[in-house]
């Protein structure tokens, strides 16, 4: 009995180390999947997007039929215009994942540009990796002004104080990364373990 106990736990305890490390994949319109939005006034899928939270490893998953639709990823002005002649990639397998490797905004339209004019478009905005690393780079502070030189009476004049603002940071990413990419998982693993004592101790004084 305590041995079945110890099994379940430890079984238990591994999924949830999985879960917390890996990523995700999130399916476009639902069960509905890609298609023109019923109100062609209303875009349903970027406040959808909004309400996610995309991180870099995460998979977007459009489900269509093939022939009928299409995915395109492209530019930003092009997702405004709904152009369809010069994407980045065409996607039109009926069943497209595409995973995020880098941050920033993706720009998704069908690959029909009257379905794409009815709103048939998504925006997603991806932050960063689940491990805490950002591939956006930070603003580097403007190097100090060069020393005035001397004065002619032979005293020095002063430096001017240093300016109190400081560099604005990238705003590519809200995310601030870790010390310790790794604490996490290792804070889970010790709670498990700490559970599967306590969960063997039980059993045996049962």
């Amino acid at each position: 009995m305590a041995s079945m106990v110890l099994y379940n736990v430890g079984f238990l305890c591994l999924l949830m180390l999985v879960h917390k490390g890996g990523a995700y994949e999130f399916v476009v319109g639902g069960q509905k999947g890609w298609s023109v939005p019923s109100d062609p006034n209303y875009n349903p899928y970027n406040p959808w997007a909004e309400r996610s939270r995309f991180q870099i490893g995460d998979s977007l998953v459009f489900n269509y039929q093939s022939g009928q639709d299409s995915v395109l990823q492209v530019k930003s002005e092009d997702y405004a215009n709904c152009n369809t002649n010069s994407p980045i990639v065409k996607y039109s397998d009926g069943h497209t994942v595409v995973k995020f490797n880098q941050s920033g905004a993706h720009y998704f339209i069908s690959g029909k540009r009257e379905n794409c004019l009815k709103n048939e478009k998504i925006t997603v905005i991806v932050l960063a990796d689940r491990s805490g690393r950002s591939n956006t780079t930070t603003t580097s502070p403007p190097p100090s002004p060069s020393s005035p030189s001397p004065s002619p009476t032979g005293q020095q004049t002063q430096s001017p104080p240093p300016s109190a603002s400081t560099p604005t940071p990238s705003p590519a990413s809200d995310h601030t990364p870790s010390h310790n990419a790794a604490s996490p998982l290792f804070l889970s693993f010790a709670g498990s373990v700490a559970a599967l004592v306590a969960s063997a101790t039980l059993s045996l004084n049962l």
